[in-house]
């Protein structure tokens, strides 16, 4: 009996399930860590606020944002071509890189995936850390806008998708380093992010932590931002390809003294 996708596409589904789902867990767990940190000290609590957010903790949440995707997307890589996030799978549909059905599925269990991370670290930390770090939920800083919110959130999964198409996609990209640029890409966004919208740029990260802590203050932004950005860039890489831009790894390049002046 056939189904309506390969063993393959089973395998890179299920790759999207399982990466998202740690990446998500570990990611939304370094919040609550910073949160525990302040709590509690050899077991004594402390009394230090849970939304203060130190210097310490902000790095501490940019690197394991950022180490956690770059381990995902390389252990994933090889078999479902590491996208764990929606927006990335929706810029590479735009642009013809996966088909609209697999897309869509790697979409869902993106997000399922996210929810049981969030569910599996919920069953892990104690509840008072739960209660004051909403298990890393997205909302906006003091002081920000919903407009400035979602500008930022265009912003920067422009430039995190920017950096997945010219070091994963490009034939002239990184290869199998790439996982280093994106994990980078995700480190520095965070360290900019966080303290206004807490750094989504991946609906799943803020899909998880929403429907478990049931925290939808200003979600759109979270599904918006990134739907915007990735399809920017996906128009831009679409105009790049029909200018010529060099795809074909077969075509032959002219040396640079010899190339035609436009």
């Amino acid at each position: 009996m056939e189904t309506a996708f390969t063993r393959d596409d089973q395998r890179a589904i299920a790759a999207e399930f399982l990466g998202t789902m740690f990446f998500v867990m570990l990611g939304c767990g370094s919040v609550a860590a910073a949160v525990a940190f302040g709590f509690f000290r050899f077991n004594e609590p402390v009394g230090v606020p849970a939304d203060v957010l130190t210097g310490g903790a902000l790095v501490g949440i940019a690197l394991a944002h950022g180490i956690g995707i770059l381990t995902a997307v390389a252990w994933t890589g090889n078999l479902s071509g590491g996208h764990i996030n929606p927006a990335v799978t929706l810029a590479m549909m735009a642009t013809g890189k996966i088909n609209v059905p697999k897309g869509v599925a790697y979409i869902v269990a993106q997000m399922v995936g996210a929810v049981v991370g969030v569910l599996l670290l919920k069953l892990a930390i104690p509840d008072a850390v739960e209660d004051a770090s909403k298990l890393g939920a997205h909302g906006l800083g003091s002081g920000a806008t919903a407009g400035e919110g979602l500008v930022l959130e265009i912003l920067m999964t422009a430039f995190l998708v920017l950096v997945i198409f010219n070091t994963a996609v490009s034939k002239k990209g990184w290869g199998i380093n790439a996982p280093i640029a994106i994990g980078l890409s995700i480190t520095l966004i965070h360290l900019v992010g966080v303290p206004f919208t807490g750094a989504s740029v991946n609906p799943a990260r803020s899909f998880g932590p929403a429907i478990v802590e049931n925290e939808w203050d200003d979600f759109w932004i979270y599904i918006v931002g990134p739907a915007i950005g990735a399809l920017i860039i996906a128009g831009i890489w679409l105009f790049w390809k029909n200018l010529g831009e060099d795809l074909d790894p077969e075509a032959p390049v002219a040396p640079m003294d010899t190339r035609p002046m436009d």
